[in-house]
């Protein structure tokens, strides 16, 4: 079997139609469509089917693909043995982070550019919804994304799933606010009050939304703001509330905002670095992943966000 053609049938299942795995792969959709029919025509089981517009991968075409990860790997890791003999770095290393990581993370990847034995990286901040983080493999070596705990786990069986940060997502308010009395808070506290969050599709809506279930109340969201730092200045001039993560987020003295932990519901944000297993072999990404690790753990230690751990109420 030709090893392209079992990574055009990996990446048309990743992205669902012919059109998206020709944009993914810098080809045309005529090329795609040849590329798939040469592969059929190996097997008597069909491999693809159409649903509406999309083509999807039959079972037998989805055991396929998961086989094309290990082709793929294998061919990667032979790659890798010999750039290990000429040092292994010299390739550029794409990353892509939503907007709060990448505020988070990039600047100190970018203070490491020119550390000696430490790769080239292009940086790209790409806030997408929490399903399509996965997809984006195909055009990153390494996809930093997030999850909260209640949401359907990364699909392992495709992507090495690299743990960065587990992040408490607390409720922030002005000091003022009646809540800030209370060092930690329930969903049953929080009924009537109003929120900014983010767009639906993007976390940390769902989690609102598991917030509204517990306390058995809509909770009314007046401004929809996937930014995190426009939430938490909006906070420190209104009486709403939001949920912000409490390392990655860094909100000013001059915001006069708390942060409040939240019990009897799931509030942990997965942050993950998501990798292809074949590029997990290169030295160069493992280099930046390590880097990366590094970070997530000085943000851990030293927090950039007040949480009622660390601070009383101004009150």
């Amino acid at each position: 079997m030709d090893p392209y053609q079992l990574s055009v049938l990996r990446e048309l299942g990743d992205h669902g139609s012919v059109a998206a795995t020709a944009r993914a792969l810098g080809v045309s959709p005529s090329a795609v469509s040849q590329s798939l029919a040469a592969l059929q025509r190996k097997f008597k089981a069909p491999l693809t089917q159409k649903r509406g517009r999309s083509v999807e991968l039959t079972d037998a075409g989805q055991a396929l693909a998961v086989a094309a990860i290990a082709v793929s790997e294998a061919i990667t890791r032979a790659e890798a043995t010999v750039d290990e003999f000429v040092g292994g770095i010299d390739r550029t290393v794409r990353v892509s982070a939503f907007h709060s990581a990448a505020m988070t993370f990039f600047p100190e990847l970018a203070a490491l550019e020119h550390t000696e034995g430490f790769p080239v990286v292009e940086c790209v901040d790409e806030d997408v919804d929490r399903v399509s983080f996965p997809a984006l493999t195909a055009s990153y070596d390494i996809v930093i994304g997030h999850r909260m705990s209640h949401t359907p786990p990364w699909p392992r069986d495709r992507l090495a799933v690299l743990s960065l940060l587990r992040e408490p997502m607390d409720v922030a308010m002005h000091s003022s606010h009646d809540l800030a009395m209370k060092r930690t808070l329930k969903p049953s506290d929080l009924v009537g009050t109003t929120w900014i969050s983010t767009h639906a599709g993007f976390s940390p809506a769902d989690m609102l939304d598991a917030v509204a279930a517990a306390a058995g109340y809509p909770m009314r969201v007046v401004h929809r703001i996937n930014d995190f730092s426009t939430a938490a200045a909006m906070v420190s001039e209104s009486g709403h509330l939001a949920l912000l993560p409490r390392h990655t987020v860094r909100i000013p003295a001059s915001q006069d905002v708390v942060l409040r932990p939240l019990e009897g519901v799931q509030t942990v944000r997965h942050v993950d670095m998501l990798v292809r297993p074949e590029r997990v072999v290169h030295r160069a990404v493992a280099v930046v992943i390590d880097a990366l690790r590094g970070i997530a753990q000085s943000h851990v230690q030293t927090p950039s966000v007040r949480s009622a751990h660390a601070q009383e109420s101004t009150r």
